[in-house]
């Protein structure tokens, strides 16, 4: 039986991924932001960055079927 990714383990893993990619292209000097000064720029985007990787490893991501299998384990209650 083949289970399906959560969706919140999707939308938690696109958005440490746009996250990571707007601290690159910070790092880079190329701001992402509408923001004209560059030190508020690259204080938003480190925020965004560890608000975003916080928030996705915070939760179980289960991708592997495995693991997706353990988490179904683990919601059943206890007899």
């Amino acid at each position: 039986m083949k289970r399906k990714i959560e969706t919140g383990t999707i939308v938690r893993t696109a958005a440490l991924g746009f996250a990571l990619l707007n601290q690159i292209l910070v790092i880079s000097g190329k701001s992402p932001l509408p923001f004209s000064n560059e030190e508020v720029g690259q204080a938003v985007s480190t925020a965004v960055t560890a608000a975003a990787s916080l928030w996705a490893w915070w939760k179980n991501n289960s991708f592997t079927q495995t693991a997706i299998a353990a988490d179904e384990q683990l919601r059943k209650p206890w007899k």
